[in-house]
């Protein structure tokens, strides 16, 4: 994979970015998805971010190999610490787990002013990711379902606004959108989740009688009736 051949969960993330936005991609590591997009006339300018040194080197000699350094910024920083209020418009955060895609949106919320267009890509949960996006005004308005190299991939993009209906249990936990369509890779994804549930469901009757227990086996019971009842 590099900038010129993304990997196909990376290039369904670039086609959601709107032409001629303002790009930050957070936790960027090689800053293929910035160079892709300004290589191929996506964005007008683009900023990488990264926590960690290596990256960030890997993502500057990435950049400058395809002399893009006055339209590619690359900036160290944690989550949304890279950016300034206003400063993009779109914003795509990729290969992260939901909980840790969910805290960076929580933790640099000032940072969403004038953004105009979440792309998230939660390798694991994107329940939460749905979640915050209700509770903070942020609307799905498209999702897609992938797999590739054996793994299974949701992508979630998000405009400001409020859903036209609350999303009920359902909705959040399998995604509006991929619910409605529920094609093979979806159904994949939560027949396996499915069996790894009763699999815990089965240990959790086996194992001693507890408060905590008796809490997760109710969440699983309901999580194995919504599936359920889908597929």
């Amino acid at each position: 994979m590099n900038e010129v051949n993304l990997s196909e969960r990376l290039k369904t993330v670039a086609k959601y970015i709107k032409k001629e936005a303002i790009l930050a991609d957070i936790g960027s590591d090689h800053a293929y998805l910035p160079c892709y997009a300004l290589l191929h006339g996506l964005i007008s300018k683009g900023i990488a971010g990264e926590i960690t040194e290596g990256p960030l080197q890997s993502a500057m000699q990435q950049v400058a190999k395809n002399n893009l350094q006055d339209l590619i910024d690359v900036r160290k920083g944690d989550g949304l610490e890279v950016i300034g209020t206003g400063e993009v418009t779109c914003i795509t955060i990729a290969g992260m787990g939901g909980s840790l895609i969910t805290s960076i949106l929580e933790s640099g919320k000032e940072k969403l002013e004038g953004v105009e267009r979440l792309i998230l890509q939660p390798n694991i949960g994107a329940y939460s990711i749905r979640e915050w996006l209700l509770q903070n005004g942020w609307e799905l308005i498209a999702e897609e379902i992938i797999e590739e190299d054996r793994k299974i991939y949701e992508i979630l993009v998000a405009e400001k606004g409020k859903p036209n209906k609350p999303y009920k249990m359902p909705e959040l936990l399998l995604g509006p959108f991929l619910l409605k369509e529920k094609n093979t890779v979806f159904q994949k994804k939560w027949t396996h989740e499915l069996l790894h549930w009763e699999k815990i469901l089965n240990q959790l009757e086996q194992a001693e009688k507890n408060d905590q227990n008796t809490v997760r086996k109710n969440e699983l019971l309901q999580k194995i009736k919504i599936v359920k009842g889908v597929l």
